[in-house]
């Protein structure tokens, strides 16, 4: 058993560490939350600035959060063979941010949000487009079901329809295709690189079209899209670390913990009520998205323990 030996009063005692699985739910715990606080700042500096700026100042605060990475690693890290790889990932991402972050601004900060857990998703649908991956009825039947819970959300036909949660839909299409690309990228290169390179290409890219609307951000919104920033960068990171301790099917109910956050404040400083379609739809969505995980999950662990010959079996 791993732990500290402490004394107390002469008699040694034995503190033992945390176990990797309470480490990595406490991590995904600490991301679920920083990026529902993002989300809320990105609400708040929505009053007063475009969506171009917003993307713009979180990638550059962003980035100003990701430098120690590049003090702890030195150089060495930005050593890369797939720096086209990169930009692709990363022209995908920031058209994903563009409407990720006018969904937050424009509509109902819950529904935004519920939305956006559409992304796994579409990203079981592009791993079989773009991984050749082999997805068979029990996966593609929770697709559908999660599917079942978009709709409930949006409710096309409704009065309470917009074109704006379809910005929302596009905006997890696109995470969708960065998740693909990430998890190819992950095969070779390390997720601090990832993570460093993601926001220096971000910066310029996002800073493009922010010229054309440019306004100076002005008071307390300037706390607003540095929080952005901070928060974006440091949900990430925690992210990440979270996903190379624990295993995906536990950690992605706790994930879904953002939702819950993003809705108080909504109530509290947006007078936002929770649409009870939002809470019936994101509840069949998180079902599906755990019942997804769950299966990847086990698949992996099966792989992981058959001879090669059995391993290249179909995925279910």
């Amino acid at each position: 058993m791993n732990g500290d030996v402490i004394t107390r009063r002469g008699t040694p005692l034995l503190v033992t560490a945390p176990s990797p699985h309470i480490r990595a739910a406490f991590l995904m715990l600490g991301s679920a939350c920083f990026f529902g606080l993002m989300a809320v700042a990105i609400r708040l500096a929505s009053k007063s600035l475009h969506t171009f700026e917003i993307a713009f100042f979180r990638n550059f605060f962003g980035l100003v959060a990701a430098l120690p990475l590049l003090l702890r690693h030195g150089p060495s890290l930005l050593r890369t063979d797939h720096f086209p790889r990169y930009i692709l990932r990363c022209v995908i991402g920031v058209l994903g941010m563009f409407c990720g972050f006018w969904a937050i601004g424009h509509l109902p900060l819950a529904q935004a949000i519920a939305l956006s857990y559409s992304t796994p998703l579409f990203v079981t649908i592009a791993a079989v487009w773009f991984l050749g991956e082999q997805v068979r009825a029990r996966r593609w039947a929770a697709v559908a079901i999660g599917f079942l819970g978009v709709l409930l959300i949006v409710r096309p036909g409704s009065a309470s329809f917009t074109l704006g949660t379809l910005v929302a839909i596009s905006a997890a299409v696109l995470s969708a295709l960065v998740a693909i690309q990430i998890k190819q990228l992950s095969r070779t290169e390390p997720a601090d690189r990832i993570v460093l390179y993601t926001t220096m290409l971000w910066v310029p890219m996002s800073l493009l079209p922010a010229l054309f609307v440019w306004e100076w951000p002005r008071g307390i919104t300037w706390a607003w899209v540095i929080a952005a920033g901070f928060l974006g960068t440091g949900g990430h990171m925690l992210w990440t670390r979270a996903l190379k301790l624990g295993e995906v099917s536990a950690l992605t109910p706790i994930s879904f913990t953002q939702l819950p956050v993003v809705a108080v404040f909504g109530w509290w400083l947006f007078g936002e009520r929770l649409d009870r379609w939002t809470v019936i739809g994101a509840t069949v969505i998180f079902a599906a998205n755990a019942y997804i995980a769950h299966r990847e999950a086990q698949l992996a662990r099966k792989h992981a323990t058959t001879s090669p010959t059995e391993a290249a079996q179909p995925n279910e």
